[in-house]
């Protein structure tokens, strides 16, 4: 009776694959949609899974998927073969749109609590496109509060009123002005929150 063995640690991927990859990259680099579909069906599961993992967020990890592969359609050109594979290309993507992410992230948190300790919150030196979309992400978020909390909250976001200014303008008591600011933030961060989950 004759055994064969079977070596388990190969290190190079089967010819099959690399042609496979390699095809796909010509794909690509072709602008070939049916390529492209078929890159995504093989690497989309890993790029979703890397950004719901350093994300935490599905909806979030859902976005950023989206984005890789746009990016990748429209960056086809910049792949290059021989700097690594397609796979690796598409993990830095996903990298640079993960750390986007949480950098938008950051930013809407800190926009809302900056709003919430009465801080203006810091000035950058030209408006970012990211800067104008927070600026009307949160405008929208705004439109959903009760008129009061709205008014308080605008006066001291885009006018950057104090409290007490807010009351002497609108002859609100201050402690009203208060409880409308109070409140305001708490549902403001409620639905910047929900829209992001």
């Amino acid at each position: 009776m004759t055994t064969k063995t079977r070596s388990t640690t190969a290190l190079v991927p089967p010819v099959e694959e690399t042609r496979y990859e390699e095809e796909l990259a010509r794909g690509l680099a072709a602008a070939d949609e049916e390529a492209f579909a078929a890159i995504y069906r093989r690497w989309g599961s890993l790029v979703h899974t890397m950004a719901t993992r350093s994300l935490g967020d599905t909806h979030e990890a859902d976005d950023v998927t989206q984005q890789v592969f746009i990016g990748a359609w429209r960056g086809r050109s910049g792949f290059r073969p021989d700097r690594g594979a397609l796979g690796a290309w598409l993990v830095g993507i996903t990298r640079r749109k993960i750390i986007d992410a949480l950098a938008a992230r950051t930013r809407r948190l800190s926009l809302v609590d900056s709003a919430a300790h009465g801080a203006a919150p810091a000035a950058t030196t030209a408006a970012a496109p990211d800067d104008v979309l927070d600026r009307v992400l949160l405008v929208e978020a705004l439109s959903r509060l009760p008129r009061a909390q709205r008014e308080v909250l605008c006066l001291a976001f885009f006018e950057d009123l104090t409290q007490a200014q807010i009351a002497e303008r609108t002859g609100v008591p201050l402690g009203t002005v208060k409880s409308h600011a109070r409140r305001g933030l708490h549902r403001l961060r409620m639905v910047i929150e929900q829209d992001h989950v």
